[in-house]
């Protein structure tokens, strides 16, 4: 299950396009993002920063009212 880049830049308090900057390389990922990032996934930021050799299956949680629960 994946998570749309509109609802993940609304989850991180950001405009769309930034974030498709970060998902393109067009810009680095600020450490706060990555935390972030690894929150909502419930993964290590080892794995979001390919530094660990596990194999982790994000979950998806349920979005509502700009908020993820």
């Amino acid at each position: 299950m994946d998570y749309t880049q509109k609802e993940i830049a609304e989850y991180l308090n950001m405009h769309t396009t930034q974030y498709q900057r970060y998902e393109r390389g067009e810009s680095t990922v600020p450490a706060d993002i990555i935390v972030a990032l690894a929150k909502l996934y419930e993964v290590p930021s080892d794995y979001l920063l390919e530094l660990s050799d596990n194999d982790y299956i994000p979950k998806k949680k349920k979005y509502s009212n700009n908020n993820f629960s």
